[in-house]
């Protein structure tokens, strides 16, 4: 096991492979925010730490920039701040600085780790030219096992072709939330609880974290959801969710 520190949405901070490694990064007080791609979503409580508490930071592994859940203002600055952020080509190219795109399956080697971004939908099929790219990641070394990085992913089918690359993974940080929002007739943007759970279980995840299921008004799922689904399917045991 790893130790993963979370602060609420998206934003986890852990170490793998002797390297510091920050997801999503959302530290903006609560409020009312206009994302890039132009939609209004609302900050419900603020993050549990300040950027400038993190210690440093060797990449970020960022899901996508377009949505300000996933990168809000202070994200951007801290962006700046960090050697290197992992993305989408598409982020990678409205970012500029340090971003660097990677493309699904196309890998990275940072010390004794190798970062592979690995496919994400947010929505359901057909949702990119809407909801745009977006990214996940699997980190591997060779004394340790698998680490996955969900991101906005809303598609079983996906984390299906992740396990049979990588799995059985040893830490599964997993958006969750069940966002819904008026695209799609209310579609599911991200995993329901239910769903969540089925992915640690194809994943075969011995550690479980959950992010991005709180703090944030588009969720339609939060820790009681998650805490019923994941005890059901017998994980409840593996889960991290503080």
């Amino acid at each position: 096991m790893i130790s993963v520190q979370t602060f609420g949405g998206p934003t986890a901070l852990f170490e793998y492979g002797g390297l510091r490694f920050l997801t999503d990064p959302t530290f903006d007080e609560p409020g009312d925010y206009v994302s890039p791609s132009g939609t209004t979503l609302t900050k419900l409580a603020p993050s549990a730490g300040k950027p400038d508490e993190l210690g440093p930071i060797d990449a970020v592994l960022l899901s996508h920039d377009q949505h300000a859940d996933n990168l809000d203002d202070s994200g951007r600055a801290l962006l700046a701040e960090v050697p290197l952020t992992l993305t989408t080509p598409d982020g990678a190219q409205r970012l500029g600085g340090t971003a660097r795109g990677l493309a699904p399956w196309e890998s990275i080697t940072l010390g004794a780790v190798t970062v592979t971004a690995v496919p994400a939908r947010h929505g359901p099929e057909g949702c990119e030219p809407i909801t745009g790219e977006v990214t996940g990641f699997v980190l591997t070394s060779d004394d340790q096992p698998p680490v996955y990085v969900s991101g906005d992913n809303a598609s079983l089918e996906r984390v299906e072709e992740i396990a049979a690359k990588f799995g059985p993974v040893g830490t599964a940080l997993i958006f969750a939330g069940a966002v819904r929002t008026g695209l799609f007739d209310g579609a599911l943007l991200t995993l329901d609880s239910a769903q969540a759970a089925e992915a640690a279980r194809i994943l075969g995840a011995q550690q479980i974290v959950l992010v991005h299921f709180n703090s944030w008004a588009h969720f339609t799922e939060g820790h009681d959801a998650l805490v019923e689904a994941f005890t059901a399917a017998g994980l409840a045991d593996r889960v991290q969710l503080d």
